[in-house]
C-alpha cells in the first residue's frame, strides 16, 4: 500500500483516534430562519468581433466526435450510469451524483406496501457509550432499485443492522436479510457491471462486498476502519461507494480515501467471486487543515467522479480532487492530488458535478470560522481555476450548529435545489448564484431532492413527502401533491418506474405508487 508523505506533526496528531458519533442524526431542530445572501466571483473577458463578408464555396464533410477517453465523460451528468444494469444503483445514481431515477412519477400517490408488516426496524447503537434505540432509515439511506431476472429489486440498509433485499412490487423479501454488527446509515451501491454484488458500510467498523446470487447473501470481503492508517475520528462508513470498471472508490469516517481493485469474476460453481485489493489510500486531511480545525475530521459524503478526477470533501471542509487517469491502464499508478479548496466548515453533503465539470457543494454551519463567513454555505467551484475556484456563494447561516446544509443539492437544468437544516429550501440559479425562490418545510430537511420528469420529490422531518412542479425553473415550484408517512423522513427517496421508495425514522420502508 502507498501512503502520502505526512509531516511528523500530522502523524503525531493522526495517531490519536478520536471516536464520536459523526452523523449526529438527532441534532436539535431549529426554527430560526437562515438568511440568504448571494455573492459572485467571476472572471470577465472582453471580446472584439470583426465581421468580414466574403463569397465562398463550401463543401461540408461529416465529422465524427471521438469517444471520450477517460473515466467519466462530464456530459453524462444527469444521466443513468451504464447500460448493463437498469436502475438507480448508488446514492444519486451516477458518478457525478446527479441521477435521480426513472419515471413516471405517481400523480395520485398512495402507499402500495410497507416493510416490514410487523414490528418496526429498530436496534440499539451507542452514542458516547450510552445505548440508544434507532428505528427505520436515516441520512442518507437511499434505496437502490434495479431490474434483475425479470423482477424489480429494492436493496437498502437500515437501522435494524441489516441489508434488506425486497420485491419492488410487493415489498416482500426476495432473500434473507444480511446482518451487520451495527446500524447502517448510508446508501448501498449495486454493481453496475451486472455482477450480483452489493457494496455497503456499517457502523460496525466495516465496509463490505456482499454477493446475492445464492439463496442466502454472503460476505466476500470487508475492509475495517482500522486496517490502514494513520486514521482520525471514528470507524463508521456513511459514504456510498462508486464502482467504475473493476475499481471501488470509497471514503470512510476514519478520514481515509480508498481505491480498491475488485478482481471480480465467477467460480466453477457459477457463483460470483471477488478478490479485492486496496491499491491506493490517502488521508482526507493535510497539515494546513489540521492547523485550522484540529483532528476532528471524517469523510462522510459519497465520492464523485468527473473526467479523470475523483472528488470528495470532509467534515473539516476540505474539498479535494485526485487525478486517477493512470489507473485506467495500471493498477500500480499513484493518483495525484490536483485540486484543493477549504470551505471553512463541515461538508458532509456529497459534491455534485455538472456537464461542464463545475462542482456544487453544501456546507454546514458548525464551527463558525471566519472562513465559513467568507465562503458561505452553498457554493459553486470551477476546478479548472485551482488558484481561484470560487464562482459564487450563497450565505444561509442561522444559529450555530443548527443551520447550513446537510442534504446533497439537486441539480435540474439551470437550477440548484438546496434543502437546509432549518427547513428552508433554496432554488438557486446555477449560472449566477441568485436565489430565485425559497420554500419552508418542517426541518431539519436532510433528505436530498429527487428530480424526475420535471417533478421534484422532497421529504421533511414532519413526515411529509411532497411533489413540486419544476418544469419552469424560473418560478417558485407549485405543489402537485403531498402525503404523510407519520414520522421524520431523513433518507433520500428513490424514484423508479412509477414507484417511490423511502424510509422514515418511524421504523418502516414505504413503497408509494
Amino acid at each position: 500500500m502507498r501512503l502520502l508523505a505526512l509531516s511528523a506533526a500530522t502523524l503525531a496528531l493522526a495517531a490519536v483516534i478520536v471516536v464520536r458519533w459523526a452523523s449526529e442524526a438527532d441534532r436539535g431542530k431549529s426554527g430560526e430562519a437562515d438568511t440568504a445572501e448571494s455573492s459572485t466571483t467571476s472572471s470577465s473577458t472582453t471580446t472584439t468581433t470583426t465581421t468580414t463578408t466574403t463569397t465562398t464555396t463550401t463543401t461540408t464533410t461529416p465529422t465524427t466526435i471521438p469517444p471520450f477517453e477517460g473515466w467519466v465523460d462530464p456530459e453524462t451528468s444527469g444521466q443513468r450510469w451504464g447500460d448493463t444494469v437498469e436502475g438507480l444503483l448508488t446514492f444519486r445514481g451516477n458518478p457525478t451524483r446527479t441521477y435521480y431515477g426513472m419515471g413516471p412519477v405517481p400523480s395520485v400517490p398512495d402507499v402500495a406496501w410497507r416493510f416490514p408488516e410487523g414490528d418496526p426496524l429498530c436496534s440499539l447503537s451507542s452514542i458516547g457509550g450510552e445505548p440508544r434505540q434507532w428505528c427505520g432509515s436515516g441520512w442518507t439511506g437511499q434505496p437502490a432499485v434495479f431490474e434483475r431476472d425479470g423482477r424489480t429489486w429494492v436493496v437498502l440498509g437500515t437501522f435494524s443492522r441489516n441489508v434488506h433485499f425486497l420485491d419492488a412490487d410487493t415489498g416482500e423479501r426476495l432473500l434473507d436479510d444480511f446482518p451487520t454488527g451495527d446500524i447502517i446509515k448510508g446508501s448501498v451501491t449495486i454493481d453496475p457491471d451486472g455482477y450480483p454484488l452489493v457494496y455497503v458500510g456499517s457502523r460496525d467498523n466495516r465496509y463490505r462486498v456482499i454477493a446475492f446470487d445464492g439463496g442466502t447473501p454472503r460476505e466476500l470481503w470487508s475492509l475495517g476502519a482500522y486496517d490502514l492508517g494513520p486514521i482520525v475520528w471514528n470507524d463508521d462508513w456513511d459514504g456510498s461507494g462508486m464502482v467504475l470498471d473493476d475499481y471501488l472508490f470509497i471514503g470512510g469516517e476514519n478520514s481515509r480515501f480508498h481505491i480498491v481493485k475488485l478482481n471480480r469474476g465467477y467460480g466453477d460453481n457459477g457463483l460470483v467471486t471477488a478478490d479485492p485489493q486496496v491499491v491506493f489510500h490517502a488521508p482526507g486531511w493535510d497539515d494546513e487543515l489540521f492547523a485550522a480545525v484540529g483532528p476532528e475530521l471524517s469523510i462522510e459524503n459519497s465520492v464523485a467522479i468527473s473526467g479523470d478526477t475523483v472528488y470528495f470533501a470532509n467534515s473539516g471542509g476540505l474539498v479535494q480532487g485526485w487525478d486517477i487517469a493512470g489507473l485506467r491502464d495500471d493498477p500500480a499508478a499513484v493518483p495525484e492530488r490536483v485540486f484543493r479548496f477549504w470551505t471553512g466548515d463541515d461538508t458532509d453533503a456529497s459534491l455534485v458535478i455538472d456537464a461542464e465539470g463545475m462542482i456544487y457543494a453544501g456546507v454546514e454551519y458548525q464551527r463558525g470560522t471566519a472562513r465559513s463567513h467568507e465562503v458561505g454555505q452553498i457554493i459553486k467551484l470551477d476546478p479548472s481555476r485551482p488558484d481561484d475556484p470560487l464562482v459564487w456563494s450563497v450565505h444561509v447561516r442561522g444559529a450555530l450548529n443548527a443551520s447550513g446544509v446537510w442534504a446533497t443539492p439537486g441539480l435540474h437544468r439551470d437550477l440548484l435545489i438546496v434543502p437546509t437544516h432549518t427547513g428552508h429550501v433554496y432554488g438557486v440559479d446555477t449560472a449566477t448564484g441568485e436565489v430565485r425562490w425559497t420554500k419552508k418545510l418542517p426541518g431539519p430537511t436532510w433528505p436530498s431532492p429527487a428530480i424526475v420528469d420535471d417533478v421534484w420529490i422532497q421529504g421533511d422531518c414532519g413526515g411529509g413527502l411532497y411533489a413540486f412542479d419544476v418544469s419552469d425553473t424560473t418560478v417558485e415550484p407549485p405543489e402537485l401533491w403531498s402525503i404523510s408517512l407519520g414520522a421524520c423522513i431523513e433518507s433520500t427517496p428513490a424514484v423508479w418506474d412509477g414507484l417511490i421508495t423511502v424510509g422514515t425514522k418511524g421504523g418502516y420502508i414505504y413503497g408509494i405508487r
